[in-house]
């Protein structure tokens, strides 16, 4: 019963992203195309709500489960990875139609073959943990 506030705020997080069609893989392949403002319209209300949000934590000094304050560190200034890792992001995502969050809702919903999905992101991030120290900093 302790974590039941979780697992109604992860079934909430469901119904929305299924009832604004965010986990559509039409709405997602409008967006790459340039099609439709829907998807961008979703995602630029999801950046504004999480700089507000941010904003909000670090003025009002928010604190974390344990009663520590959330403290934001310092972004790394090497740009190239965070570049690459959105290219492979956004290739992933446009060839499965789905973004980590919603593989999950489309798993729950019925769509088997996002396992398939998720085993490969799974692989992916292993993958990563191994080579994390070859790659550049």
């Amino acid at each position: 019963m302790k974590f039941i506030k979780y697992i109604i705020t992860g079934i909430l997080f469901g119904i929305i992203m299924s009832k604004s069609e965010a986990i559509s893989w039409y709405r997602i392949q409008e967006m790459f195309r340039f099609q439709s403002f829907h998807m961008f319209g979703i995602i630029g209300t999801a950046v504004l709500s999480g700089i507000f949000f941010t904003w909000l934590i670090k003025v009002l000094k928010g604190k974390d489960l344990h009663g520590e304050e959330i403290r934001f560190p310092a972004k790394d200034r090497f740009w190239k990875r965070y570049l690459f890792g959105g290219v492979i992001f956004g290739l992933g995502w446009a060839l499965t139609g789905a973004c980590p969050g919603p593989i999950f809702v489309l798993l729950g919903q019925g769509y088997a073959v996002m396992l398939v999905v998720i085993i490969s992101s799974l692989l992916g991030t292993y993958t990563y943990g191994v080579f994390k120290s070859k790659l550049p900093h």
